[in-house]
């Protein structure tokens, strides 16, 4: 039985194989199950064809001159974010959707503040056109997930640095392209992961590293957020989002959650994901919802998605700690990223945002002490920028913050806040999960896109670059 079953699971996820990883001639050796050596080859690294991006600097770019793909639900404001440097410390170039009234809208707004880019649209590859300019220094990507890669891959072949939505990839092959491209033309390539702008998540991370919360040993992270109107709705062009319900399973959206809580363990600077175990509650809630909606919807009276409505992944360090990353986007719970840490000495739990202490006794430190420890390791950015952050906002300031740290940082010559081994260690959680659910719970290994360098200890720049 045990046979039987590793062979269909097998037959499953070699099906899948070159999405997930890009393994070609999949064989079994000689004491191994075709299921191990298919985990085995997918945890393994790949010949590196360039150098380490690992801190890398360029020289300062005084006004960055920036070009936008996408002006859908996050494009439209982000661009605003962007726009708010100009004319000191950004230009936006050009702009790029395939459709040609998010364009003008966007333009209609540059042109009445001061800014006439260059336009795109109407066209499926109008977006290469653009990344074509010999005037652009950094492309941002805001279009929906199946783009990202393509288009990333593309720009830093261009010359271009390149920031892109959340998550980066979700195939381990595609994870691997970013690295190697990265370090092929030596760019820049970030993944805009905005909760790590937070005013919270940036507090914890300044308490963690002056000690606070002592040895870490534990995060529990999360990106629950009911969308079941917005997945059967229009808010997504095409309806791309609730596809992948369709034809996946496992945790489709992890950054959120899992990147402040890595960003507090040093992960890639001192300890690394090691392997994550996986597993999802049945699939109800779509199905329910889809007979609620109108007749002529694509997804009406549907009961054929993939995804479960609730999702778990345990995953393990290097140095032996442990994260749990939840992922809930169907049923009706109330927004939630936990954002969990805890250490020897204290620990801290989100929404709402709660505090103890080793030395304050059993329970949560009272609302006069936390404020006293919010005023006292307030992240030095939210302090010296509070009114711009007010005045531009996005979800709370952190889109603004994230926008200005990336261009600041440029302008300056300094090395990004997050780096492509970020992205690709990140965003692998997706395409690792559903190998894991597909084979009822079995660990599975990260790959190493550092190649071994996450073991040189080294400060995020949001720390010591401010």
């Amino acid at each position: 039985m045990k046979k039987e079953l590793s062979r269909r699971s097998f037959l499953k996820i070699s099906a899948l194989s070159g999405a997930l990883a890009g393994i070609s001639g999949i064989g079994c050796s000689r004491g191994k199950t075709d299921v191990e050596e298919l985990i085995e080859k997918i945890s393994q690294g790949v010949p590196r064809t360039g150098k380490s991006v690992i801190g890398l600097t360029v020289p300062p770019i005084p006004q960055v001159k920036v070009g936008i793909i996408g002006l859908g639900n996050r494009g439209t404001g982000m661009t605003r974010h962007v726009h708010a440097l100009f004319p000191d410390k950004a230009k936006i170039t050009a702009i790029c959707d395939i459709r040609k009234e998010k364009v003008e809208k966007t333009f209609e707004f540059l042109k009445e503040n001061g800014q006439e880019p260059a336009v795109y649209s109407g066209t499926k590859d109008g977006w290469k056109e653009m990344v074509e300019r010999d005037d652009i220094d950094l492309v941002f990507v805001f279009t929906h997930w199946d783009l990202h890669v393509p288009m990333c891959v593309y720009s830093m072949q261009q010359g271009k640095h390149v920031a892109t939505e959340v998550p980066a990839a979700y195939t381990v092959e595609d994870c691997w392209k970013l690295v190697n491209t990265a370090e092929e033309t030596r760019k820049n390539c970030m993944m805009l992961e905005n909760v790590c702008y937070g005013s919270e998540e940036l507090w914890i991370l300044n308490m963690v590293k002056q000690g606070v919360f002592g040895t870490l040993t534990y995060a529990e992270a999360a990106y629950i957020h009911n969308l079941r109107g917005m997945l059967f709705g229009n808010s997504y062009y095409n309806k791309w989002r609730i596809r992948h319900h369709l034809k996946r399973h496992g945790n489709l959206y992890p950054t959120h959650g899992l990147g402040p809580v890595t960003q507090y363990m040093d992960i890639e600077r001192g300890d690394r994901l090691e392997y994550l175990v996986s597993m999802s509650s049945p699939q109800a809630s779509l199905t329910e919802h889809s007979k609620t909606v109108e007749p002529d919807n694509e997804f009406y009276d549907r009961s054929d998605f993939l995804h479960g409505d609730f999702n778990t992944s345990l995953i393990k360090t290097a140095k032996g700690r442990m994260i749990a990353l939840k992922h809930d986007v169907v049923t009706p719970r109330p927004y939630n990223r936990i954002n969990a840490i805890a250490g020897t000495k204290g620990y801290h739990e989100g929404y709402p945002s709660r505090l103890s202490l080793q030395e304050k006794g059993h329970s949560w430190l009272n609302e006069e002490t936390y404020q006293e420890y919010r005023e006292k390791y307030e992240h030095p950015i939210w302090e010296t920028m509070r009114e711009e952050i007010e005045k531009h906002g996005g979800h709370g300031g952190m889109d603004f913050v994230e926008i200005y740290r990336l261009i600041d940082n440029l302008n300056k010559g300094l090395p990004l806040d997050m780096d492509v081994y970020d992205a690709a260690s990140w965003s692998v959680v997706s395409p690792l999960s559903e190998i894991s659910v597909e084979m009822e719970g079995v660990p599975v290994k990260f790959p190493d896109f550092t190649r071994g360098k996450w073991q040189e200890k080294r400060e995020l720049g949001i720390l010591k670059n401010i």
